[in-house]
């Protein structure tokens, strides 16, 4: 016999605050996923005016397509810090993935709680050091 549960509305969005630290990993890693999956297609869309540069070469002006579309992109201090936040959520994916293969080996099952806080402040402290590089010449 199943046994059933009032789980509450579903509309109710106080509910955020019970989640457990291992409730916010997966929220975050799907997220990072998703806009890791996002950024693929952008990739692609920008890469791809590379290839009359490719089909043309240099006499066909191909080239500085390409060229004229990164520097021009380059240029904006919108897209430095988008690639800040990039670099973020590709260090926090990659370190909660770490630490998901840890917990599927078994180690570290009894300190979930502490490796995720310690794969966030690891993530923030990467991003910070990294600001200076990523911004260095736009402002």
């Amino acid at each position: 016999m199943s046994q059933s549960y009032d789980r509450g509305l579903v509309e109710d969005f106080g509910r955020w605050r019970e989640f457990s630290a291992g409730m916010w990993a997966w929220v975050f890693h799907k997220f990072t996923g998703w806009v890791l999956i996002g950024y693929l297609f952008t990739h692609i869309a920008v890469l791809s005016t590379a290839i009359p540069a490719a089909q043309g070469g240099a006499a066909a002006g191909g080239t500085d397509i390409y060229t004229t579309t990164l520097v021009g992109l380059e240029e904006l201090l919108v897209v430095r810090f988008l690639e800040v936040g990039l670099l973020a959520v590709a260090v926090f994916h990659i370190m909660n993935g770490i630490r998901l293969l840890f917990v599927d080996l078994g180690v570290g099952l009894d300190a979930q709680d502490k490796s995720f806080y310690a794969s966030l402040v690891l993530t923030g402290a990467i991003v910070v050091a990294s600001i200076p590089t990523f911004l260095a010449g736009a402002i």
